[in-house]
């Protein structure tokens, strides 16, 4: 929440979760709410996650363990 705070407007944020544990859908979910709690309107702007030579095996979605967004504050 304190970076989404600090972000100046127009301003460009990188946040990434290392976890297989999480869900993209949890943490584009935990940003939004972030933003909420610091009073910001947010944009999402790109998805990222690991290359294509750390491969998820479709049994194992944990294996999805990198994950990311980039996100722009939009002043109103």
């Amino acid at each position: 929440m304190l970076a989404i705070q600090l972000l100046n407007e127009d301003g460009i944020l990188l946040t990434f979760s290392c976890s297989g544990l999480m869900t993209s859908d949890l943490f584009q979910k935990i940003i939004a709410d972030a933003a909420i709690d610091a009073g910001r309107d947010v944009q999402f702007i790109e998805q990222f996650r690991q290359a294509a030579d750390h491969p998820v095996i479709a049994t194992y979605p944990e294996g999805l363990y990198l994950k990311g967004f980039c996100l722009s504050r939009h002043v109103t």
